[in-house]
């Protein structure tokens, strides 16, 4: 499947601290390149329009933002990662600290499963748990 491109409907929750969850619906595109899979949508907020990059890697996962916000959230198992998080007054040091990662793609659907610790300038800014669902979006 090398650089096959499949749109996909993609079912996102994500839950903080076990308490506030937030799940959305959208459409986007998965594909393979090289040694890595990527999952890429866009949505809408009230600041504007939001582009997300999910990079699957072996040992690793990498979250990318642009566009109203602009983040870079990179992953690997029980290793802290230092990140970014740019804001219209500033660019803010992020961390994070992956306390499980899973990735599965077969028959055109697959899933993604992360939870991890985020920080924010250095300050803990919660536990979060991020479940993507997504498949083959027949049109």
């Amino acid at each position: 499947m090398a650089n096959t491109e499949i749109p996909v409907k993609i079912n996102i929750k994500t839950t903080i601290d076990e308490q506030e969850t937030v799940e959305l619906i959208v459409f986007g595109r998965f594909y393979q390149k090289e040694n890595a899979s990527f999952l890429q949508y866009e949505e809408v907020l009230e600041e504007g329009t939001v582009k997300t990059i999910i990079k699957l890697g072996i040992n690793e996962m990498l979250i990318l933002r642009s566009g109203a916000v602009k983040m870079r959230l990179p992953f690997q198992l029980e290793k802290e990662q230092r990140g970014s998080y740019e804001l219209p007054f500033g660019v803010f040091e992020t961390a994070t600290l992956a306390k499980k990662m899973a990735y599965h793609f077969e028959n055109k659907a697959g899933f993604i499963d992360l939870l991890y610790e985020f920080s924010l300038q250095g300050e803990q800014a919660g536990s979060y748990h991020l479940q993507i669902n997504f498949q083959e979006e027949k049109y």
